[in-house]
């Protein structure tokens, strides 16, 4: 392993334990290999807007964590980082592997695949593409049934009675929707 990665391997300087705009200068800074605060502002400017002063202070505090290294060139600092980015991604996937999938990259890969052992599958938590695909064919069937989930009102003289639309789902009862509060 190479001194730049075991520098980002204490605990307050991981590469995961960056904050996302810190991150942000990463990605920008590494593409540069070295830059000022003001250049790296300017090129993170298109994304992520941010004042000067707090591109200041990120810097100052990725060279505080020994993220990257700095020096004085006239009035201004000029940063380079101490790990690249292909160091920086292999020690993050790392750490991913073993503190979320306990060594396994097989885990890793099947999670990546949407493919979950049975065990630990959560009802209550399906797969984002499985919640994905959920929405989707809720929010089509909730447009095209829009006429006739509308809450009718109806008067009599001496009072208003409003009556939500009664389900035609054919799914059992404990599957419905009750769809009157949305």
């Amino acid at each position: 392993m190479t001194d730049a990665i075991s520098k980002l391997q204490s605990p307050r300087r991981s590469v995961l334990d960056l904050a996302p705009l810190e991150l942000d200068c990463m990605n920008t800074l590494w593409p540069m290999g070295e830059g000022t605060v003001r250049e790296i502002r300017d090129r993170l400017a298109a994304r992520r807007p941010r004042a000067y002063t707090t591109i200041m202070t990120i810097m100052d505090r990725l060279a505080r964590k020994g993220v990257v290294e700095r020096r004085k060139v006239g009035r201004a600092y000029t940063y380079r980082a101490n790990v690249s980015a292909d160091e920086a991604r292999a020690q993050a996937l790392g750490q991913v592997v073993e503190n979320f999938f306990g060594g396994s990259k097989e885990a890793l890969l099947a999670q990546l695949n949407g493919v979950l052992p049975a065990a630990r599958i959560d009802p209550l938590y399906p797969p984002p593409r499985a919640r994905a695909a959920a929405a989707s064919a809720s929010a089509s069937s909730r447009s095209a049934g829009a006429a006739h989930n509308a809450i009718t009102i109806s008067a009599s003289p001496s009072r208003s009675v409003a009556s939500a639309p009664q389900s035609t789902s054919n799914a059992p009862a404990s599957e419905r929707i009750d769809d009157t509060l949305l």
